[in-house]
């Protein structure tokens, strides 16, 4: 699954939503996951390209969105959207799925552990960057 990416250059994670996005990205050696910022889901496609251009990019995490008994979520058919005008765009970039489950909670605990202030913490756009951290951390973990 995994031999497709090559082992140096960013991964980009994302946490898909109906409205916004949380991006996150790795270092050049794939060792740490960081958030970057959220956009509007609508502006997806457009930043990601940006993104694409501005850094050495060898492939995306996108969160799968399994509920507790395995079964995809409504959120699935926009990911699937996404995923299908993205492969169309930049076929040398391979998505890969990474299960999703519990990222938003685990968000907003770690933001709260790290001592960001209540109003920062109800800013939807760095809890869904800090998911997609998380998603992309977890998909790290899991390669080694």
């Amino acid at each position: 699954m995994y031999t497709s990416l090559k082992s140096k250059g960013r991964l980009i994670g994302l946490d898909v939503g109906e409205k916004r996005t949380g991006i996150a990205i790795t270092d050049s050696f794939q060792l740490i996951a960081s958030p970057l910022e959220g956009v509007e889901t609508k502006e997806l496609t457009k930043r990601l390209g940006q993104l694409i251009l501005e850094e050495e990019c060898s492939g995306i995490i996108v969160g799968l969105p399994l509920r507790l008994h395995g079964e995809l979520s409504q959120i699935e058919e926009v990911i699937q959207k996404f995923i299908r005008s993205w492969e169309g765009r930049f076929k040398g970039i391979p998505i890969i799925r990474v299960d999703e489950r519990f990222t938003s909670k685990m968000a907003s605990s770690s933001l709260f552990d790290s001592g960001v202030s209540k109003k920062n913490r109800r800013d939807k756009f760095l809890i869904d960057a800090t998911s997609a951290a998380i998603i992309l951390q977890s998909f790290l973990t899991q390669k080694r």
